[in-house]
């Protein structure tokens, strides 16, 4: 009797701990802005919903401001400000333990407002389905606080490239590069995500990429682009979590060129005009229903702002970004 008694007070720790973990908790998921950033459990599934608008208003070229007035003593037409929408639905599953696999199903809306030489203003838009990705996040380690898993994906081009409005150089006129909704490549998508979770907090880092495969029917190849996060986040209760991410992102020039496009018109015809480096400020919060009927469903928002902007411009810079979305696993 007293064997067992000594055993039961050396399991109540380890057991108490399992009960800690295994509780639902707002800082379980990284910032919505960050995908692929946890794994699931053998037979569970995740449904979700992420809206995306980014808002770019105004010229850059390196780290200086330039105006519109500057642009167009270069080119017949500059770009003054582009919005786009972005609908992703996302579907994740687990196989097993040590898989789960990651559907992206995207829809872009994208507008864009331009000045000419003369005087005139007009405004181009182009929407539609953009490149779909499957995803596997492979599990190399975890434990109670900590995970560590690889991600290996691929980007289908799904998207179109052949986007196309009425401009004053003549009606149905084929869109410049960042009007396009897709790469018209199969692009890689490697990466590694790390989280660690206590009680009232958690952290993580992610690294991704994107490697462009070959050149798409419009005789160019979409610049790669690395991506680096590091975030952390803090538990108020069992319902809602602030969070505070630093978001690096680097974008290759375009390699080749489309021959509709002429690069001496409009920056953003050309393809040397296309790469950069910006680091942002995320400011996020997670909501979890941690009981109930809505079990397991989260609401969630982040803010990102540009502290640093290095562009190969004169580009359109970025102003906002604004992330949302729902997740409901069961």
């Amino acid at each position: 009797m007293r064997l067992f008694v000594i055993m039961l007070s050396l399991l109540l720790p380890f057991t108490a701990a399992a009960d800690s973990h295994n509780k639902l908790r707002p800082t379980d998921h990284a910032p919505i802005g960050v995908m692929g950033d946890h794994t699931h459990a053998e037979g569970d599934l995740m449904l979700s919903y992420r809206y995306m608008f980014m808002d770019m208003d105004g010229n850059r070229s390196g780290t200086n401001r330039v105006s519109s007035s500057d642009v167009l003593s270069q080119y017949m037409v500059t770009p003054t400000d582009m919005d786009m929408h972005m609908h992703m639905l996302g579907f994740m599953y687990a196989p097993t333990d040590y898989l789960t696999l990651m559907a992206m199903v995207p829809y872009t809306e994208i507008s864009m407002n331009h000045l000419t030489r003369s005087g005139m203003s007009f405004k181009t838009r182009a929407s539609g389905l953009a490149d779909i990705s499957i995803t596997g996040l492979w599990s190399v380690f975890k434990d109670s606080n900590h995970s560590l898993h690889l991600n290996t994906g691929v980007s289908l081009p799904s998207g179109e490239i052949d986007e196309r409005d009425d401009t004053p150089a003549g009606p149905d006129s084929k869109l410049p590069y960042p009007m396009q909704i897709g790469s018209g490549t199969v692009d890689l998508l490697p990466g590694i995500t790390y989280l660690g979770n206590y009680e009232e907090f958690s952290f993580g880092a992610q690294v991704t990429g994107t490697v462009r495969l070959g050149e798409n029917d419009n005789d160019y190849t979409l610049g790669n682009q690395f991506n680096a996060s590091l975030w952390g986040a803090y538990n108020i209760n069992e319902w809602i979590s602030p969070s505070v991410r630093f978001a690096w992102q680097s974008l290759g020039n375009i390699d080749g060129a489309d021959p509709d496009l002429n690069p001496m018109m409009i920056p953003t015809a050309d393809p040397s005009l296309r790469g950069g480096n910006r680091l942002d400020l995320g400011l996020g919060i997670n909501l979890l229903v941690p009981k109930g009927s809505l079990k397991n469903f989260r609401l969630a928002l982040e803010l990102l702002f540009p502290l640093y902007q290095d562009l190969d411009g004169p580009q359109l810079e970025t102003d906002l970004t604004i992330i949302s979305g729902i997740q409901y696993a069961f």
